[in-house]
């Protein structure tokens, strides 16, 4: 008997999903038959290549990609993304709320640039709210029209449960507005039929994390307080966002689904 594909006629945005986490989240999620949106402010070539790679992944249980132009920091381009998922699909069950900075010059209160902490803040929390504000309207439609329950997954951090003495300290802040946030939108809205949870990723390899890791002394300093001895892999927390968009996380809100290796675990780690 075939399985039933874990997303089947559900739709979901996953911001920042033209690469790195977003990406592979977004082919995870056409894998297992989600129409995924891809809301990102990348050229036309990296959008064409998401799109067919998504789509490519989901043939087989019926899932696809389609690409909407969308700067997180911006309303109305935000607006937009959803209005291309409601026009396209008739429908949103999914918000994943992906797409993140991290600026290399972020460092301790003293010396981060109060330019740095405001473009972190725009994007990190404010991106967050206004994905939030548009996708809950069009989610309540969908569930008015018996699409069934809804799903807001928001990128925080393991830094948002734990402190470092290698500072990222906007980024730091960015990642914990963004776990309390969730929790008040989980709490308003779980009568509603709309859940919402926070996917808190540790250090995991992308082209993000090598660049700002290229220095071998700056890996290890970060390696040693690992428990499992190594960096996460895209999959592993793509794995996550999956079971947070689906139905096995049904009687799930207002949570932080930390995959981070052990870190969060960890006083001392093994030799």
């Amino acid at each position: 008997m075939a399985r039933t594909p874990r997303l089947e006629n559900k739709v979901a945005i996953i911001t920042g999903g033209a690469s790195g986490l977003g990406l592979v989240a977004a082919m995870r999620f056409a894998e297992e038959g989600a129409q995924v949106i891809i809301a990102d402010i990348v050229d036309d070539a990296t959008a064409d290549a998401a799109v067919d790679a998504v789509s490519r992944a989901g043939a087989d249980a019926g899932g696809e990609g389609s690409f909407a132009r969308c700067d997180v920091t911006d309303a109305a381009s935000v607006e937009a993304a959803v209005a291309h998922a409601m026009e396209s699909f008739g429908a949103l069950h999914v918000l994943h709320n992906n797409a993140g900075v991290m600026i290399g010059d972020d460092d301790d209160p003293v010396s981060t640039p109060i330019e740095t902490y405001e473009r972190t803040m725009d994007v990190n929390v404010k991106g967050v709210l206004l994905g939030c504000r548009f996708a809950i309207p069009a989610m309540e439609a969908t569930i008015a029209a018996g699409g069934g329950g809804c799903s807001i997954i928001n990128v925080a951090s393991f830094v948002a449960h734990m402190g470092a003495a290698t500072p990222q300290i906007a980024y730091t802040a960015s990642k914990g507005a963004v776990l309390a946030m969730t929790r008040e939108i989980a709490v308003i809205y779980a009568r509603r039929g709309i859940r919402a949870n926070s996917l808190c990723p540790g250090p995991v390899l992308t082209p993000l994390l090598e660049r700002f890791l290229s220095d071998e002394a700056r890996r290890q300093r970060r390696l040693v307080h690992i428990p499992m001895g190594r960096f996460g892999e895209a999959i592993e927390i793509a794995n996550g966002a999956l079971f947070l968009a689906s139905d096995e996380s049904s009687w799930m809100t207002g949570q932080s689904l930390i995959i981070d290796g052990g870190i969060t675990a960890a006083y001392t780690t093994p030799e």
